[in-house]
């Protein structure tokens, strides 16, 4: 797998090889390596844990005009009204700028609004069952190590969230597994791997080495004194 493609390490795609299909995946499964996952080079958290309830789309406008193309939408302890008007216009910008909308956890609230796929850690609703509600949506998974991206991949997912490299604002229960472990799950599944956890833009160079396919990234755009800028530079370091 390398930075550039987000292929599967086989160079297999959606009409490649197929998954074994666990009880209850449809059957039909391939390693990804579709445009979609394509977008997720640097895929921006949009966190309203961070961010607050303030209209999204002035900050998704700077970071989406700057080169990203993948937003994912966290919504943690928020009214559901709330979340949906937020997603729903967060939903309305990325459209506008063919970019992916993935939403943390909330299945009801990606097919509410039309989003284009669903993240989910280990303590959320089990990948398998989402891959069964909703086969053609964009799966990804947050992994700690190698067995349980081994695990997503044979539950249906599309990509896999791999962290902490390093301690995080966002998220502060986050386990960290640094670059070796990033290596442990690249080295693990067929998967695009994005690296996720108080990433900067010196960490791109031995992110790309180390076979990665994207960063996630949130605070260190989202924090940044020109958010615009700071998408910018990760989308070229990332590129060049």
């Amino acid at each position: 797998m390398t930075g550039d493609s987000m292929t599967g390490k086989d160079g297999a795609g959606r009409g490649g090889t197929h998954l074994p299909s666990p009880a209850g995946v449809p059957a039909e499964r391939t390693i990804p390596t579709g445009p979609e996952t394509g977008l997720l080079k640097v895929y921006f958290i949009y966190d309203l844990g961070l961010m607050g309830t303030a209209d999204p789309v002035p900050l998704l406008e700077q970071v989406l005009a700057a080169g990203v193309r993948a937003v994912q939408f966290r919504a943690k302890a928020v009214a559901d009204r709330v979340a949906y008007d937020l997603a729903q216009a967060a939903r309305g910008v990325t459209a506008r700028y063919g970019a992916l909308l993935v939403v943390n956890d909330r299945l009801d609230l990606a097919l509410a609004v039309g989003a284009d796929g669903l993240h989910v850690g280990q303590d959320d609703l089990p990948a398998e069952v989402v891959r069964r509600l909703w086969p053609g949506g964009l799966l990804g998974v947050s992994v700690r190590s190698p067995e349980e991206a081994r695990a997503a991949e044979a539950a249906g997912a599309d990509y896999v969230g791999a962290g902490a490299l390093r301690s995080t604002s966002t998220k502060d229960d986050a386990r960290v597994i640094g670059l070796e472990g990033l290596k442990a799950v690249v080295a693990a599944t067929r998967l695009p791997v994005v690296a996720i956890g108080g990433i900067t833009l010196d960490d791109l160079p031995a992110l790309r080495r180390a076979g990665l396919a994207g960063v996630a990234v949130a605070s260190a755009i989202a924090r940044a004194g020109d958010p615009s800028g700071a998408a910018a530079a990760f989308v070229k370091r990332w590129g060049a």
